[in-house]
């Protein structure tokens, strides 16, 4: 992770990723070096929470409990959201990252994306399958 920022007060930590879909927050602060106190060094803190009872696939309850959980730097770090930049007097539209097309592993619910799933509901004597909210706030407008 590199990041760069202007130095405006002590003990200030910056979030330089902060990935609600992989449950992990990167953050860095400058702090007393331990070998010489004069000088100041950078601190990174990565806080990775693993949620319990997390799903294979988050959308489908059945689905079997996730056992393993990958953690990559360069995929937490991406910034897909298309920023504006000036070309010959032209804005173009530009992503910061190249693998951008690739799906994410969600390890939990992101609450700003809408998760559905189907199951079967019994009406009337006949089963029907029906599709339901698992995030509910984020998939129906206010």
């Amino acid at each position: 992770v590199l990041a760069g920022y202007p130095r405006n007060s002590e003990d200030e930590e910056y979030v330089l990723v902060n990935n609600k879909c992989q449950c992990v927050t990167v953050t860095s602060k400058f702090v007393p070096s331990k070998e010489n106190p004069g000088e100041e060094i950078l601190e990174r803190n990565i806080r990775i929470l693993v949620p319990l009872k997390a799903r294979e696939n988050i959308s489908d309850p059945l689905s079997p409990l996730r056992t393993t959980f990958v953690y990559r730097m360069t995929e937490l770090c991406k910034k897909c959201d298309p920023v504006e930049v000036e070309l010959g007097g032209e804005i173009y539209q530009a992503q910061q990252s190249t693998s951008c097309d690739e799906p994410e592993t969600c390890y939990t619910y992101n609450r700003d994306k809408c998760y559905t799933t189907t199951f079967p509901f019994r009406y009337h004597g006949e089963i029907k399958h029906v599709q339901a909210a698992l995030t509910p706030a984020s998939c129906y407008a206010d």
